[in-house]
């Protein structure tokens, strides 16, 4: 039997690249760039052909800024082991590829949006990540009457996993900012902190009690989109004798730390804290605990199923320095 290479292959690659002749056949007129999502050979096969019918043509690789294995490999001047890019795809696109873009995924889930808005069609989040590369090069660049071609790849997504995308959404479009705000813990605190908000919606607010002096808080609040936002809020809180934190970038508080408000337990002591993932499978998280045993004892534990690939959990473990290495 003959194995064909689902990317790595000159053939699948030339016939990738019939994606970018259908383009050029039904848009005769002027293209400034064409946006394409990386995962195989989609991006060379397109180059190939774009740059040879229209070498003045921009081709823009885009890839999550967590799994960038064709960026870090250009930079690199070599495959390098990510998710690794293919010999062949790699070679086209060193002569072909003018650059590579890396998107968020807060970016990714404001292009399905997007999309959604445009089309009425739910796109997965690989397949919109051309239309979040193109966003970001606009408003890096601050073009304005280009034509800008995105290619949109794929709609393998599950129900489950929208809500995730919705909630993600309003922070790609800059929409709502995240901040951990410590208030005073005495009556009318809260009180105080909306009236500082002014008109301003909060989008989230959590809330434990954790000592006579302070509470920590996580909130969401809205934004216009526009830059000086969060700077103006944060300041005027700070004024006000606030201490806040910018958590809108943070990846792990925007996983976990805004369902699991509280701050540190003071008698988890010799607490370290932990980020992991696990494919997401029938019996995936009682394997993992089993592997982990009863000879640690599980301070602090958060996982949410996102109907992704791999589950994501935050874990606080008690144990000495010495037995950190023997734990992983």
């Amino acid at each position: 039997m003959t194995f064909v290479h689902p990317f790595d292959d000159p053939d699948v690659i030339a016939g990738q690249g019939t994606v970018v002749m259908e383009i050029l056949r039904q848009k005769t007129d002027v293209i400034d760039a064409i946006f394409v999502p990386v995962g195989g050979g989609l991006i060379s096969g397109i180059a190939v052909y774009a740059k040879f019918v229209h070498p003045d043509i921009k081709i823009i690789g885009v890839e999550p800024d967590d799994a960038d294995c064709l960026n870090q490999a250009l930079k690199a001047n070599k495959r390098v082991t990510l998710k690794q890019v293919g010999k062949e795809t790699f070679r086209l696109a060193r002569l072909f590829v003018d650059e590579v873009i890396t998107v968020n995924t807060d970016e990714i889930c404001a292009a399905i949006k997007d999309i959604f808005d445009d089309t009425r069609s739910v796109s997965e989040p690989a397949g919109a990540l051309a239309v979040a590369g193109l966003k970001k090069y606009i408003e890096r660049e601050g073009i304005a009457d280009k034509a800008l071609v995105a290619i949109e790849s794929g709609a393998n997504i599950n129900f489950d996993r929208l809500r995730y995308v919705a909630e993600r959404t309003q922070v790609g479009e800059h929409r709502e900012i995240l901040l951990a705000v410590t208030i005073p813990e005495q009556p009318g605190s809260f009180l105080a902190f909306c009236k500082l908000l002014g008109k301003r919606s909060i989008t989230e607010f959590n809330y434990r009690y954790f000592d006579a002096g302070s509470a920590q808080i996580f909130a969401g609040i809205s934004s216009s989109g526009i830059e000086t936002d969060k700077p103006e809020i944060m300041s005027q809180l700070q004024d006000n004798g606030f201490a806040v934190i910018d958590m809108t970038h943070n990846e792990l508080a925007k996983e976990h730390v805004r369902y699991m408000v509280g701050g540190h337990a003071p008698i988890a002591t010799n607490e370290v804290i932990y980020s992991l993932q696990f494919p997401e499978r029938p019996g995936a998280l009682l394997r993992f605990l089993s592997s982990l045993g009863s000879q640690w004892n599980i301070s602090l534990f958060h996982y949410r199923n996102h109907g992704a690939a791999f589950g994501k959990v935050l874990i606080g473990i008690q144990l000495e320095k010495s037995e950190q290495a023997a734990l992983l």
